[in-house]
């Protein structure tokens, strides 16, 4: 990739799920926003904890349409707020899987990412010390 490409173009923070019943005479306002239709990943939160991380290749305002407004999508009930990102399709299952490693979610896809795991011996140390912290604090 060129250094000048950036992976995320654009983003949007903590819209209020209520954007998507905002009309002008019969149409949808945020449907004008030209930026959500593009390919992107998205959050979902239920008040501001982050509930469930998706992605669409296709347009980001359709696939969060979808979940505002489907009452059988599965996380209808579930969120009032939500953050976009637009990012290059090819680009989209790796920021999805970075944002669903980061922080605890309603997710249960796993990162395509390769997980650095703790070595052992620095588990055990991190254990040995937890223990002997604990048995002074009692």
């Amino acid at each position: 990739m060129p250094s000048n490409q950036k992976i995320v173009t654009q983003y949007a923070r903590m819209w209020p799920r209520e954007v998507f019943d905002a009309m002008e005479g019969k149409k949808l306002l945020l449907g004008d926003v030209k930026d959500l239709h593009h390919p992107g990943v998205y959050i979902l939160y239920r008040d501001d904890i982050p509930y469930y991380v998706g992605k669409t290749k296709g347009r980001l305002y359709s696939r969060l349409h979808d979940h505002a407004n489907k009452s059988t999508d599965r996380y209808f009930n579930f969120w009032n707020y939500f953050s976009v990102f637009v990012v290059p399709a090819q680009h989209v299952d790796e920021i999805e899987g970075v944002l669903i490693a980061s922080m605890p979610t309603a997710n249960s896809a796993v990162p395509r990412l390769r997980q650095i795991t703790l070595p052992k011996n620095l588990a055990k140390i991190l254990r040995q010390a937890r223990r002997h912290q604990l048995g002074q604090s009692a």
